[in-house]
């Protein structure tokens, strides 16, 4: 046998010599020695007699093989509890109410939804990996070939899955689809680069083709069955396989619908290429508005959940304008080019005068007017190239006058090895493209101002993208049987009285409206500020009589006041120096002026938001040194706004500034007969573009029980992005240097030594509905595993809690354009049909549409009945620091 080699000849192939001391058995038919041979027993040692093989074997025959070792027995896996027969509340005031869910009508049917797997390719069999590029050829395959698809339409994820109602003729389908003008990034007919750097990547007759065509090999290969009738499973609270693929499904026919309108995908949310649901947040980033929908399986059966959304996009506009707004500079100049060829990576840009689409690679090593190419050009029957700068071939060849780009870098949207340039001013950043950065601080303020909206603006929005989204036309749908009612669901929920709170000298009062207002009442438990000084990064403001209207304020509430150590000002010729800076060298203030390390600093910042001393002085000061802190921006300070920032101050030093009345009582049902701890798990990732920042995950517990208002924290690090908690059982040979050891020992200690009988659990927002098995059976498990390293025999019984921000659900008020009242809970028609789980707002909103938190009970053996845990989480909803608010959109 012979092996082409490299340079296109031939060589024997070797064979590969055999391992030297290698023995192998010998193959009677071909001497070649078999691969699996014995090697040769060693010599016998002198006076020993081997033992003859048959009587070992007997001999081993005769006494049975060894026991394997026990293993432990397999844990059982638990399953997300049902709704138990007393899981519905009956306590509070009805209250009618509307829910953004539209009403789903789904015809029984006994057709199956076919899944195929979805493989392009380019001509030349190299897959393809643009995304975006999926739907335009599926859209031309089914008008190419829909004989040979049986005139059947189909639902594409726009990425490997596509479903159809009924099979395709075939079960693996192969069909050739030719694309003109997919504004695939490749090189233009009249680019500087591109083939051999001609224009075009050929000769000038190129020019005159009206479009680039490719050809796509497209592959649909059978994959599964979903039978449409679990539909009807998930609608009733069956949850298997098929019942979740089948609204998979059908939120892919919701995704396919608005991906043919035009809109940007995000998700389940859609956005549409319209200017009035833009908002500028500076920076060149705008907010978008779109909507968000979905289909959810409820009490009352499908239903369609359609919210508000939004995103943040890169302004659309020529280049040249979004990076003078990104950088925040007024001349091009002055822009740093190293930082507009990272914020410009992967921006789809259009070119003029060809209005060709293009994908951003980077930036031409030199300027327009210095950075060559070689141009290929007919001269006569001859063809010869000639070196030419990107400029004047736009000028000179092209008739294009350019007015600036001259001295900048050009634009690249070829490949790496094959550049294709644009003048910067001929390109125009599309629309609809999305911003991933993080947000500056104001940058986020902006948008929370801008896309907030009241109630009623909120349903019209709501109703309006119903309609404009006319999805009663769309043919997958009408093939399901799906038929969407037009207006809000009418659902019933109740009202809960607001708990009774207690203040000091016993005096009781109630909150109204979701609120409470602590000024001339004492605090429960006070604190005594000591050693205390004040700090100024060059706010301007009366320093002395700051000082005196805090002192009096706090002296009103209850809190023992010394006069501060000293004041120490900030240096003016650091008011513009780095803020590394600046924390050290007042920290360095406070060690000379100081006899010892503070307990308490006041500091006072020359800006409300977005100021740059923040975050390293509070790392400088709680990290480093374990200093208790409390900054301000004094702009605007009356008694009310003191009064709010000595309820952060004592609680910071220890204090307690009100009870729950039930509390003070050891009233609280089931909590406060028996010694419960309560637990609030979270894990906060890094901003976008921060995907190496480790993330954190951080638990609070509750603390001197029968008490629910005194709470620590503990936090560890753990990997960037991973939202399952991986510390709160971290065994180290026999101890274990977890997050809850430190909080069940705390509670031990502070409790009169009385360890937990029950413990809730919390767990956090970023948890979604697929990863609940994950937190009852890993999450739980550690947990549990902590209490059996401190205590073997103990068995405290566990209710874990999930409490979701993060959705779409509203509700809105049938007779006041105001958001719904405080202590409002639904748990019929829109919530789950089987789960055990409930809507609850707890305070007033104030600002925007009232968020209600969807609370999911995923495990309960502490016996909660639907009023009993409805009671309490309301409770627990008053025992904030600071008085509450309730979350806005």
């Amino acid at each position: 046998r012979t092996q082409q080699n490299s340079e296109g000849g031939a060589h024997p192939r070797r064979r590969r010599p055999p391992r030297r001391n290698s023995h192998r058995r010998m193959d009677p038919h071909d001497g070649e020695p078999a691969a699996d041979e014995l090697p040769p027993p060693p010599p016998l040692p002198p006076n020993v007699v081997p033992i003859i093989a048959e009587d070992a074997a007997a001999a081993s025959e005769s006494e049975p093989p060894p026991p394997p070792p026990p293993s432990k027995p397999a844990k059982p896996r638990r399953h997300i509890m049902a709704r138990p027969p007393n899981g519905l509340g009956k306590k509070g005031q009805p209250i009618q109410l509307l829910a953004n869910h539209y009403k789903v009508s789904v015809k029984p049917s006994e057709e199956f939804f076919n899944h195929y797997y979805v493989n392009l390719k380019y001509e030349d069999d190299t897959p393809v990996d643009s995304k975006g590029i999926g739907r335009k050829v599926l859209d031309k395959l089914q008008h190419t070939y829909h004989s040979e698809l049986a005139d059947k339409d189909f639902a594409y994820d726009g990425e490997k899955s596509l479903f159809t109602i009924g099979a395709l003729p075939q079960i693996n389908n192969e069909f050739i689809v030719v694309l003109e003008d997919i504004g695939s990034g490749k090189t233009a007919a009249g680019s500087p680069g591109g083939n051999n750097g001609s224009p075009g990547g050929g000769d000038q007759k190129r020019v005159r083709r009206p479009y680039q065509a490719k050809t796509f090999k497209v592959e649909l290969n059978f994959a599964a069955t979903i039978p449409m009738a679990a539909i009807g499973h998930a609608i009733r609270g069956q949850e298997s396989e098929h019942s979740l693929e089948a609204l998979r499904v059908l939120d892919i026919i919701l995704r396919q619908h608005s991906a043919k309108q035009g809109c940007l995908l995000v998700r389940q949310s859609f956005f549409h290429n319209n200017p009035s649901s833009f908002v500028d947040l500076g920076g060149g980033v705008m907010g978008c508005r779109g909507f968000h929908s979905s289909f959810r399986g409820t009490q009352s059966g499908l239903s369609l959940n359609i919210d508000v959304s939004t995103t943040m996009i890169v302004k659309p506009g020529p280049v040249i304008d979004f990076l003078l707004a990104n950088q925040k500079v007024d001349h091009p100049d002055k822009i740093d080019w190293q930082k507009a060829k990272r914020a410009l990576k992967n921006l789809r840009i259009k070119t003029t005068p060809a209005n060709s689409e293009f994908k951003i690679v980077g930036l031409s090593e030199r300027n327009c007017n210095e950075q060559m190419f070689p141009l290929r050009r007919r001269n006569g029957d001859t063809t010869e190239t000639v070196e030419i700068t990107v400029y004047d071939y736009f000028v000179k060849n092209r008739g294009i006058e350019l007015r600036y780009s001259g001295n900048l870098p050009c634009i690249n949207a070829g490949r790496p090895k094959r550049p294709t340039y644009f003048p910067v001013e001929l390109c125009t950043l599309v629309p609809l493209q999305r911003y991933t950065k993080a947000l500056s601080t104001m940058q986020r303020t902006s948008l929370v101002e801008k896309s907030r909206q009241k109630p009623h603006e909120r349903m019209s929005t709501l109703n309006d993208a119903l309609k404009r989204s006319n999805y009663d036309a769309d043919p997958m749908l009408k093939a399901c049987g799906i038929q969407i009612a037009q207006n809000f669901t009418q659902i019933e929920g109740r009202v809960l009285p607001a708990p009774k709170l207690k203040a000091g000298n016993g005096e009781e009062f109630f909150a109204r409206n979701g609120r409470w207002n602590i000024a001339r009442k004492k605090l429960i438990r006070t604190s005594s500020v000591k050693r205390w000084s004040v700090v100024n990064f060059s706010a301007r403001c009366d320093l002395r009589g700051l000082v005196q209207d805090l002192k009096r304020v706090a002296t009103g509430m209850g809190l023992e006041y010394e006069d501060p150590h000293t004041v120490i000002e900030e240096s003016p010729s650091l008011r513009r120096a780095p803020v590394a800076r600046r924390v050290e060298e007042m920290f360095a203030q406070i060690k000379a002026k100081l006899p010892g390390a503070p307990l308490f600093l006041l500091c006072l910042l020359p800006e409300r938001k977005n100021c740059e001393v923040y975050g390293p002085w509070k790392k400088k000061c709680l990290a480093d040194f374990g200093i208790v802190t409390q900054c301000l921006a004094p702009q605007r300070v009356n008694d009310q706004y003191l009064s709010n920032l000595l309820l952060k101050i004592n609680a910071k030093l220890g204090g307690l500034n009100t009870l729950l009345q039930i509390e003070a009582a050891r009233a609280i049902p089931i909590v406060g007969k028996v010694p419960t701890i309560i637990l609030g798990m979270d894990v906060s990732h890094g901003q976008p573009g921060q995907s190496d920042r480790p993330s954190i995950a951080a638990v609070v517990s509750s603390r001197e029980w029968p008490l629910i208002s005194k709470y620590r924290a503990t936090v560890h690090t753990q990997s960037p992005k991973q939202e399952m908690m991986a510390s709160l059982f971290k065994p180290r040979g026999t101890e274990d240097d977890g997050l809850i050891r430190e909080s069940l020992i705390d509670f031990y200690t502070s409790s009169g030594k009385r360890k937990p009988d029950q413990v809730i659990i919390f767990s956090r927002d970023g948890v979604s509905e697929s990863q609940f098995t994950q937190v009852i059976n890993i999450e739980l498990e550690q947990i549990i595993e902590a209490c059996k390293c401190l205590d073997d025999k103990w068995e405290p019984k566990f209710t874990v809690i999930v409490a979701q921000k993060n959705h779409h659900t509203r509700f809105f008020q049938t007779n006041s354009p105001e958001n719904v009242p405080p202590g409002t809970v639904v748990d019929k028609q829109v919530c789950h049909p089987k789960n055990f789980d409930f809507y609850m707002c707890a305070h007033a909103g104030m600002i925007g549409t009232s968020r209600p938190t969807h609370y999911h009970v995923l495990h309960d053996e502490i016996g909660f009945s639907g009023d009993e845990l409805q009671e309490f989480v309301h409770s627990l909803s008053y025992v904030c620091t600071r008085g509450a608010r309730q979350r806005y959109q």
